[in-house]
């Protein structure tokens, strides 16, 4: 089964500037985030299996299925280093701090519909392995992401796409006071982190 999480680019909008920089690192004293590369397929691997309920959650799906394998898992990531490359649409593993195991992963991919929607608008979705939610892992790693988009990225507008039976994840936006912009029928809901349309944007 092809990975729910990731969604094809919108073809007749422009995704990210076409001379911005794509980061390629953020870092914390606790983790770090970097390119998701099929290289990282077996830790990847081990964190999707070691998370299967939330992310099952998050993407409304059965995925990843109890036999899941690692070559699919494998093919997935080819998919997401491509589009990364390409720059239409942009993927980071989340490792430790020694970069030996993986914590999580960020989605990073263009706002097709909804208010929000347009050139240089994206929506974010991401989840952290699931023991770790008892540390409010998920919490410091929004925290991290909401002042990365602001300072280092080009987007004129995230937003961040949640399940509606994602109970946490929709805690955590009302904890960090985020503004609901668009709710999908009880489905999906989106929560603005960034709208900076009318001011300049980092390069």
């Amino acid at each position: 089964m092809q990975d729910p999480l990731r969604i094809s680019c919108v073809r007749n909008m422009e995704f990210y500037p076409s001379e911005a920089k794509v980061p390629e690192e953020l870092r914390t004293d606790e983790f770090v985030l970097r390119p998701l590369r099929v290289i990282h397929a077996e830790m990847d691997y081990a964190a999707l299996m070691d998370s299967k309920e939330s992310l099952r959650m998050m993407s409304q799906s059965s995925w990843p299925s109890d036999d899941f394998t690692l070559e699919e898992n494998r093919a997935d990531l080819q998919e997401h280093e491509k589009e990364h490359i390409e720059r239409e649409a942009f993927t980071y593993t989340v490792l430790d701090s020694t970069g030996d195991t993986c914590l999580g992963c960020i989605y990073i991919e263009h706002l097709k519909e909804g208010p929000m929607k347009g050139d240089h608008a994206a929506m974010l979705r991401f989840w952290v392995r699931q023991p770790r939610l008892a540390d409010d892992l998920d919490r410091r790693v929004l925290d991290a992401l909401m002042e990365w988009f602001r300072k280092d990225w080009a987007f004129s507008r995230v937003v961040f796409t949640i399940a509606d039976v994602d109970e946490r994840q929709r805690q955590l936006a009302k904890d960090l006071d985020l503004r609901l912009v668009r709710s999908y029928g009880g489905k999906w809901s989106e929560y603005l982190i960034l709208d900076q349309s009318d001011s300049s944007t980092p390069g």
